[in-house]
């Protein structure tokens, strides 16, 4: 069993945990993702590292609360157990020989990002962070960005925090500003990282994305994660879950990723009307 350590609301829809679990924590990279579940006839749902402590034995995950399995691990408590935690899953973050890279983030995904930018900067990486919310209430981990970036862009869509405008209006401007960068790293909601590949295949720029598919196993047995990349299919949970985002076919993955969006609010409203009825 894992026990939670420490739980944090990061915005009312954003979860931080400090989970229990020594030996991941020991092999822990970033990029990498853990296969948790919350008990023995719950389902599999993959989550990214967001930080990890091999002193402390602890991996940190931050999640949104989005459907049936995210519903119940947010009602879980420090001290409670979650029934299966299994990694580190997937490839690390490509950092060797990397000197200035631009990492865009968006949404819940600059949790993704965040431990990406630290592991640059601690290599001495000049690290540039552009960071995306629709409004102030919803920004995450902002202060972390600042701590670990030479240049951090705070960008919503209301203006209600930072700048009012898009990440990749801050992009273009650093671009055709005259930034030069070794890599463009981009991980957040599928629309995102399609039109920041967009953007950045107009400066040739080479650009990698963070891919999140529908996924069980995490081996590649299942072959639920599949997506097309450069023409062929691959496995976002052995060949990834990064890839070059100027091969990637976004509009596929766009489609499949909301095959099950009617039944993932229907097992949530479900969770949620059994939650109030043991209340």
């Amino acid at each position: 069993m894992f026990e939670i350590k420490e739980k944090r609301y990061l915005n009312p829809t954003v979860v931080y945990m400090a989970i229990d679990a020594p030996l991941i924590a020991k092999k822990a990279q970033p990029g990498q993702f853990v296969i948790l579940r919350v008990s023995d006839t719950g389902e599999r749902i993959p989550l990214t590292v967001a930080d990890y402590d091999a002193a402390a034995g602890t991996v940190s995950i931050i999640f949104q609360v989005v459907g049936s399995t995210t519903e119940q691990l947010a009602h879980m408590q420090v001290g409670d157990a979650l029934h299966d935690f299994v990694g580190p899953l997937g490839k690390p973050t490509h950092t060797d020989g990397l000197h200035r890279v631009a990492v865009v983030g968006g949404g819940v995904g600059c949790a993704i990002a965040y431990p990406v930018a630290k592991k640059l900067s601690s290599l001495g990486c000049e690290v540039h962070s552009i960071i995306g919310f629709r409004e102030k209430d919803l920004v995450i981990l902002e202060d972390e960005f600042r701590a670990v970036s030479r240049k951090t862009f705070l960008m919503t869509d209301d203006g209600s925090a930072g700048e009012k405008g898009l990440v990749t209006d801050a992009l273009r401007r650093l671009l055709e500003g005259g930034e030069t960068y070794d890599e463009v790293i981009t991980i957040g909601p599928l629309p995102m990282m399609k039109f920041v590949c967009l953007l950045t295949r107009e400066f040739g720029v080479k650009t990698i994305a963070s891919m999140n598919p529908i996924m069980i196993d995490g081996t590649g047995m299942c072959g639920g994660c599949r997506l097309s990349v450069g023409g062929k299919t691959v496995f976002a949970c052995v060949d990834g879950p990064e890839f070059d985002g100027h091969e990637i076919d976004f509009d596929e993955c766009m489609a499949r990723s909301t095959m099950y969006a009617p039944f993932e609010r229907e097992r949530r409203e479900e969770t949620c009307r059994l939650f109030r009825e043991d209340q």
